[in-house]
């Protein structure tokens, strides 16, 4: 169940930034498993808001094997800033906020397990003029690092396979440029802040349990070890978020159960 603390404080944003003509867009940024897609969700269908989720925008496959090749192999997974089709992006907000009432509006879908996005005669269509835009996103509003804080590796991920630091240094670059551009057109950001990194790791692995249809004790230790991997891609800003670097209007802290504690 979702704390109603964390509707009100979205329909709140949504309400302080209303006016004639013109769809707030709010932001919903969180680490991995910290529900700010269901609660995107959750509002939306309360509010006539569309949403939209920084998931659904990654560049296809093929164009993340470009990225590979060319800038470093790393950005073949998704998920780190550089991974995402942010001119896509920018074009569906610019669609919803200039929707009227019979304006349909396609919204990308991007399939996970195919690792690559639907076509667009799959995405689903949002009908008419939205209350709001809620994008969420696990590294929205994300605040780029100094050259001194990127120096070291954070992971083995980092020391094992971007020794030289290129692939941190590309994806950081990307933070301050591209992102920020995009973080700059919000109308207001809400931060679901985690207790730890390792609450993070328990709450994907939470999720993939549940996508296996077992409870959370019941994941194997070989799945929770590849989790853990994979969170490692993502490990050095969500720290940093966690910590503070993140320009957001609105902080909520949360407990391991999603419940707020602080804010």
């Amino acid at each position: 169940m979702i704390d109603p603390r964390l509707i009100a404080a979205v329909e709140t944003l949504i309400a302080a930034h209303a006016r004639p003509g013109h769809v707030p867009l709010i932001a919903i940024a969180g680490s991995q498993g910290s529900g700010k897609t269901t609660l995107a969700r959750a509002v939306a269908a309360r509010t006539g808001a569309a949403h939209l989720s920084l998931d659904d925008v990654y560049l296809t496959h093929a164009e993340r094997q470009v990225l590979a090749r060319t800038v470093h192999p790393l950005f073949a997974t998704r998920g780190p800033p550089g991974t995402h089709d942010l001119a896509l992006l920018h074009r569906v907000i610019a669609a919803l906020s200039a929707a009227g009432p019979d304006d349909r509006t396609p919204l990308p879908v991007f399939d996970k397990l195919a690792d690559d996005r639907l076509p667009p005669e799959a995405w689903p269509v949002f009908t008419g003029r939205p209350v709001a835009i809620l994008l969420d996103g696990w590294c929205l509003g994300a605040s780029p690092q100094d050259a001194a804080a990127l120096a070291a590796p954070v992971n083995a991920l980092e020391r094992n396979r971007d020794a030289d630091g290129r692939w941190r240094r590309a994806v950081n670059d990307r933070l301050a440029g591209p992102y920020r551009a995009l973080f700059a057109r919000f109308d207001a950001l809400l931060f679901l802040q985690a207790p730890g990194l390792d609450v993070v790791l328990d709450w994907r692995c939470e999720q993939e349990a549940g996508l296996m249809g077992l409870a959370p004790a019941g994941l194997p230790a070989a799945r929770r070890a590849r989790v853990a991997g994979f969170i490692e891609y993502f490990e050095r800003i969500t720290r940093s978020m966690i910590d503070g670097g993140v320009a957001a209007d609105v902080v909520l802290g949360l407990s391991r159960a999603r419940r707020v504690v602080a804010g």
